[in-house]
């Protein structure tokens, strides 16, 4: 079963949802018992969730009220948060889409504001204002990047263009 599935699993029997929450909360507190996921309120979830309410949500009563599954829900998300993996983010267009001198789209908006924060970074770029459109101070931005990067210097935003305009970013601007 797929994450995706399992969380659409998960929304449609709340129980399950509960067991889930405990079962990964268990990885964190090892007062927790790691539970069945079935979907079924018994003996071991009802202690799972009196463990849970003595030692982090007060008073212990073994009925899962708002406050409770607010409490689970809340350390869950913060458990999640802190192991997951981080989600990479997908910004140019997919594998083989071009920008070529003229077009124009809201895409475009986050490579010229990348460039536009590197021109004070970085000599060599036009400083120009991040609008959609992949004009004369775009296109030559870009160009500029490619001979950087040894590429030939066309002027089209491509996806080679932009892993390495994402990697100069990264270098120059989010590096600590």
């Amino acid at each position: 079963m797929t994450r995706m599935e399992l969380e659409q699993e998960m929304l449609s029997n709340p129980v399950r949802n509960l067991q889930y929450m405990l079962w990964r909360l268990a990885t964190r507190y090892p007062f927790l018992p790691k539970l069945a996921m079935d979907g079924l309120f018994g003996e071991e979830t009802l202690e799972a969730v009196m463990l849970f309410q003595r030692e982090m949500a007060p008073p212990v009563t073994g009925v899962v009220d708002q406050r409770t599954w607010d409490a689970i829900h809340s350390a869950w998300v913060d458990l999640e948060r802190d192991v997951s993996p981080t989600r990479s983010l997908r910004i140019f267009p997919g594998e083989g889409f071009q920008v070529s001198p003229g077009m124009s789209g809201d895409y475009m908006i986050l490579p010229q504001t990348m460039f536009q924060i590197l021109s004070k970074k970085l000599s060599g770029i036009v400083d120009a204002a991040p609008d959609g459109y992949h004009g004369d101070a775009s296109v030559e931005n870009t160009r500029w990047l490619q001979g950087l990067a040894q590429l030939e210097q066309t002027g089209v935003m491509d996806r080679k263009t932009w892993d390495m305009l994402s990697r100069l970013y990264e270098l120059f601007v989010t590096a600590k």
